[in-house]
């Protein structure tokens, strides 16, 4: 049986869930390692999460900002990990994972992949020089290791990733249906009161989400409940009287706050590929996101939600629900999850991507 190890730096948050649903669908076809480190949003419990034969090892020195010492440090951990390990195939998670797993095999013979699941160099909290000099590091870690696959779990981020290495290819993030659907079978699904409507985001309150985008479009409704499922740094921009802020919250949870909303919104600088999206369509939520990679991969104006370019779109098509538009945009986001976002299909091609 081959073996792969999984290198994660940004064990949490939405990487987390993609990971949990691509290890459970190989833990029986493979012998399957993660090298990861602790974030903030790892969950406490998160061997749970995973299928008991999948082996653990903790990189201690993992940290997300950049630290030579540290992650000097890293890539020695790393190599001996892989030294330990001898893996046949190596699958690397974010950007700092995907720039010291690389360096750290370079030389040897085997296998290795790559998700950036949101490349540094797309990241707006960031100045034009550094995003500049996390493009050239990208760019030499390839020179390096030019064997090594870049995986896009969007295409858009394939697109990105084809400028860099030819040696590119698109698979997008998928949901486990049998699981979301085990969790939600017993919450009954909301009728939309478009006179008192409800309206939502989940994840983490950075940046990257632009919170204060989030603020303009509840202050211009404020008869209507916004509510951001999730916690963060810039907590405080979010001013306007009519949004509540759950903090974090379980799985359970999450779903039944969720489930209780009428329009989920993503208001994103960058992305990925959204995993809180993929399961709010599956929900049959309206979705209104930002023009934005991984957010316009998915969605298609009018077809199975809206894509708005600013402040004043967002409020011209919150103003402009209509009940005729309702059921097939629904109908439409939910059948695209079954056939092009779902987790089998996504082990799938992974699958067929290592035995190749």
């Amino acid at each position: 049986m081959k073996k792969v190890l999984h290198i994660v730096e940004a064990f949490g948050g939405g990487v987390f869930s993609v990971l949990v649903d691509l290890i459970n669908g190989q833990a029986n076809d493979f012998e399957v390692v993660i090298a990861y480190g602790k974030r903030n949003q790892t969950p406490e419990n998160f061997k749970e999460y995973f299928n008991e034969k999948v082996k653990f090892i903790e990189v201690k020195d993992f940290t997300r900002s950049i630290s030579l010492k540290k992650d000097f440090k890293a890539l020695k951990e790393v190599k001996e990990i892989i030294k330990k390990e001898q893996p046949q195939i190596i699958h690397l998670h974010s950007s700092k994972a995907g720039i010291i797993g690389r360096l750290a095999t370079s030389g040897r013979k085997v296998k290795m992949f790559y998700n950036p699941h949101g490349f540094s160099f797309l990241k707006q909290d960031d100045s034009k020089i550094k995003r500049a000099i996390y493009w050239l590091i990208e760019k030499a870690t390839v020179i390096v290791n030019r064997k090594c696959t870049i995986v896009g779990c969007s295409n858009g981020e394939y697109l990105e990733a084809k400028k860099l290495n030819k040696n590119a290819v698109c698979i997008n993030n998928g949901i486990n249906i049998e699981k979301l659907e085990s969790e939600t079978n017993n919450l009954t699904p909301k009728e939309i009161d478009y006179e008192n409507l409800k309206i939502c985001t989940v994840g983490r309150i950075g940046y990257q989400k632009n919170p204060e985008l989030f603020n303009e479009i509840a202050k211009s409704f404020p008869s209507f409940q916004f509510t951001w499922i999730g916690d963060g740094e810039l907590k405080e921009k979010l001013t306007s009287k009519n949004i509540r802020v759950t903090g974090w919250k379980s799985r359970k949870e999450v779903l039944e706050e969720l489930n209780n909303q009428d329009i989920f919104i993503l208001t994103s600088l960058w992305e990925g590929l959204p995993i809180s999206l993929l399961e709010a369509m599956y929900m049959k939520k309206l979705c209104i996101v930002s023009n934005c990679i991984g957010n316009n991969d998915v969605i298609e104006h009018e077809r199975n939600g809206f894509i708005a370019n600013n402040v004043e779109e967002f409020i011209n098509i919150i103003q402009n629900m209509q009940n005729q538009q309702e059921k097939n945009i629904k109908d439409n986001a939910k059948n695209d999850i079954l056939e092009k976002y779902n987790a089998k299909t996504m082990a799938k091609k992974y699958m067929e991507e290592y035995l190749k």
